[in-house]
């Protein structure tokens, strides 16, 4: 694979993208159609930064970081496994860009204690979250290096579901303040909202490690059938030819993902045309298509450590020579 002239991605005139992911573990199918899917497509439309968020991954999983590293090394193989392009964007590991931190330093001293108290996100994890010690310093400022990540690069739009907006509005009032204080230094990033289906986990609630419930990209075709199989189904369809309830079934909501001809199935299954065993059958073989490419591009990429090694070197070198310039802006600004 060619990897650009590092000064490339610098001379387009597209407006910047920035997103990342935390490395907490192996990125599951609920990944893919939520984020990743979407990120492939903006690469031809904006100049995208994309992050594997190591640092933030610190902000929960801090007393236990012994598979970062290897999360780290699986995120990007996954990741260009599913086609996003070094050609096209700038794939970094946070950590590895240090000027994140400084300017988290700079931003955390005008950041008000309220704005980051009333954080919808840190309010509802305090109470969700009870196996984690969540009252740390760092998770509290968070929002602080999420806005820095942002402003390093001068993104103007951050690809996020509506769940998320109160993140980008937090780094709007940020910018503001900032650049009243110093000057014109930063634009406001605006929210790049997405259609994001929701995709449940196997059991029906939300797609999550915690739960258990994932179906993993890198899972083999049988251990997909295998969890498929288990999937939970109408309870009221007992036997094969019984009406079934599709708008409740968590197979139906793959199939509404991954299937062409969703009314066919809907009709199949309300009129009792199709088993569950049956429409499980189906699903299995959609997915484990829809992943043939990506089996093979992993494949390659398993294979060839180097050439993974090359890709990450080259974006923290582009992404570290943007984030100093804009670096130096900010301490020219600040007049330090």
């Amino acid at each position: 694979m060619k990897i650009n002239n590092p000064n490339q991605s610098c001379n387009t005139k597209k407006e910047r993208v920035l997103s990342g992911m935390r490395p907490t573990g192996k990125l599951h199918l609920g990944n893919y159609i939520g984020a990743l899917q979407n990120w492939v497509k903006l690469q031809d439309e904006y100049q995208c930064f994309y992050m594997i968020a190591d640092w933030h991954a610190l902000t929960s999983e801090y007393s236990d970081t012994s598979l970062i590293l290897l999360n780290i090394n699986e995120m990007l193989i996954d990741w260009l496994s599913c086609g996003l392009n070094p050609e096209k964007s700038v794939l970094f590991i946070q950590s590895k860009v240090k000027q994140h931190a400084e300017l988290h330093l700079l931003l955390s001293m005008i950041t008000p204690l309220g704005w980051l108290e009333r954080c919808p996100t840190y309010k509802e994890q305090l109470q969700e979250i009870k196996d984690k010690d969540l009252k740390t310093y760092g998770f509290l400022g968070y929002p602080v290096l999420q806005a820095a990540d942002i402003l390093i690069y001068k993104a103007n739009k951050v690809p996020v579901g509506e769940d998320q907006l109160p993140h980008i509005e937090f780094t709007r009032e940020l910018t503001r303040r900032f650049n009243n204080f110093y000057g014109k230094i930063f634009p406001e990033p605006q929210a790049l909202l997405t259609n994001i289906p929701k995709l449940p986990g196997i059991d029906n609630r939300k797609m999550s490690k915690s739960y258990n419930n994932c179906i993993y990209l890198s899972d083999s075709s049988e251990i997909i059938e295998e969890k498929i199989n288990c999937m939970f189904t109408d309870p009221l369809k007992i036997r094969k030819n019984d009406p079934g309830h599709p708008e409740g079934c968590v197979v139906f909501a793959f199939h509404k993902i991954y299937s062409e001809n969703i009314d066919e199935i809907n009709s199949d299954c309300k009129k009792g045309n199709i088993g569950c065993v049956d429409c499980k059958k189906k699903l299995s073989q959609k997915i484990n298509v829809s992943l043939e490419n990506y089996r093979i591009k992993r494949e390659k990429f398993i294979k060839n450590k180097d050439l993974i090694q090359d890709i990450i070197s080259e974006g923290i070198k582009k992404a570290s020579e943007i984030a100093e310039k804009t670096l130096q802006e900010v301490r020219n600004s600040i007049k330090i």
